[in-house]
């Protein structure tokens, strides 16, 4: 709420605003490889994280909500996406744990939903 303006959104591909940000904010763990669009199953994955001394790998899609009414539905349209394009297969081979988190941004709203 302090430090992003909705004018910051002003671009015709909002969820890239939010993608940009999660990519900074996630990226202070120096044992965390992450990668932007990676390829993976049959199509791209927003943020995929690969921790490897954890054994753990992460996969998040991104999506900008219609309005905020809208920010769990599109929560679920990210996981359902993360699900039938099958971006966990890179990831299916050396990782115990792997999380799955659909995240909807709206303006200065945001939501998280995980499966595992």
């Amino acid at each position: 709420m302090k430090t992003i303006s909705i004018r910051d959104t002003f671009t015709t591909k909002k969820e890239n605003f939010y993608h940009g940000v999660l990519l900074g904010l996630l990226s202070y763990d120096p044992d965390w490889y992450i990668t932007s669009n990676q390829e993976s199953g049959d199509g791209y994955s927003d943020i995929m994280i690969e921790a490897e001394q954890a054994r753990i790998g992460i996969i998040i899609e991104v999506k900008y909500a219609e309005n905020i009414k809208t920010l769990d539905k599109a929560c679920q349209k990210a996981l359902k996406q993360i699900k039938e394009k099958n971006y966990d297969q890179k990831l299916e081979e050396g990782y115990e744990t792997i999380l799955n988190y659909g995240i909807a941004c709206y303006k200065k709203r945001c939501k998280v939903l995980v499966d595992k």
